[in-house]
């Protein structure tokens, strides 16, 4: 009987050492050597996916960033962005934020292929985006971060949860709040968005801020007077520029660096959802320290993207490991 009170002492101990270490995003269940002896060759497998991507269209690296945050806050981290529709569901590909605008979903195909060869029905779709995402920072020059796997795949997408995803229109409160929903918090508001160090957004994302800001008959006045100019020139007032690219970061464009950060304090930040985060003092001073410390932006990013792959997973028997990441098994 004895025996038995401290085996179940033991027991509570671990469970509560999982929720105060881990904190409550985090499962027990995802571990950093998850795949050491089913798939020894993961890593390697995936960076050269993505290194090949890169090659080819360097714009991936971001598109490939984006598409792990666009199925992280949609129902968690379950892959459910990576679903084709069917005659039954709509899945997420074609939700507005994603509409025209998510890629990459073939060089998840090509790694997941190439995985099922190594190491079949054992690598989920979940953490080949986890993982993508990692490396796709790291090889654009950016952190390098230990990532817990175990991830398993989820059965169902949401066209609906997906369009009400944060959104570049919405004010900094709005955003802020659908981060604090799944377990974030402001510093991660901040963080996270420095991923936009790499990337180009289409000029109607930004082109209210061009013209017409909120119905001002004006341009946005925290926008800096020669990059205004220089949109102006680019995304001129007419559908037809609604879908050209301009670079989120035009100084490093290409480079996973803390330029996006000095952006905002010289306020050429692309989209009013960036310049937002010079507009509150809380967030303003976090991204004054980030444009004088690269290296701090760094480690911050890397802990904070850990945070974000740990948002509603699925792990243990729960959904499942696709063998084809579009579709259910």
């Amino acid at each position: 009987m004895e025996q038995q009170r401290q085996s179940s002492s033991r027991i509570s101990f671990l469970h509560l050492s999982c929720v105060i270490f881990l904190s409550t995003l985090v499962s027990c269940q995802l571990d950093y050597k998850y795949y050491d002896d089913t798939c020894p060759n993961l890593t390697r497998i995936v960076r050269y996916g993505v290194w090949s991507a890169i090659s080819n269209d360097t714009r991936m690296a971001a598109s490939l960033l984006r598409l792990h945050f666009h199925d992280c806050f949609v129902n968690g981290c379950d892959g459910s962005v990576l679903l084709d529709d069917t005659s039954t569901t709509k899945g997420e590909k074609n939700a507005f934020p994603n509409r025209n605008s998510a890629r990459g979903f073939e060089v998840i195909d090509a790694i997941k292929a190439n995985l099922e060869k190594a190491c079949p029905a054992t690598v989920s779709c979940t953490d080949i985006l986890t993982l993508v995402a990692r490396e796709a920072v790291f090889l654009g020059g950016g952190p390098f971060w230990a990532v817990p796997l175990g991830r398993r795949d989820g059965l169902t997408a949401s066209e609906s949860e997906a369009n009400n995803l944060p959104s570049p229109f919405e004010p900094l409160e709005n955003i802020t709040a659908k981060f604090t929903a799944r377990g974030l918090d402001l510093k991660d508001v901040v963080v996270l968005s420095g991923g936009h160090t790499i990337g180009f957004a289409q000029c109607l994302s930004f082109k209210n801020r061009l013209f017409d800001f909120s119905g001002s008959g004006k341009p946005d006045p925290t926008l800096d007077a020669s990059l205004l100019q220089s949109l102006q020139s680019t995304c001129p007032s007419q559908a037809d520029s609604d879908t050209k690219l301009v670079a989120l970061d035009s100084v490093t464009t290409n480079k996973f660096d803390n330029i996006y950060f000095q952006n905002l304090v010289n306020k050429s930040g692309l989209l009013q959802s960036d310049q937002a985060l010079m507009g509150d003092n809380r967030t303003a001073a976090m991204v004054q320290y980030y444009s004088k410390y690269p290296y701090f932006f760094s480690k911050d990013f890397g802990a904070s993207m850990v945070k974000m792959a740990n948002i509603g997973v699925l792990t243990g028997q729960d959904g499942e490991i696709r063998k084809n990441c579009r579709v259910v098994n």
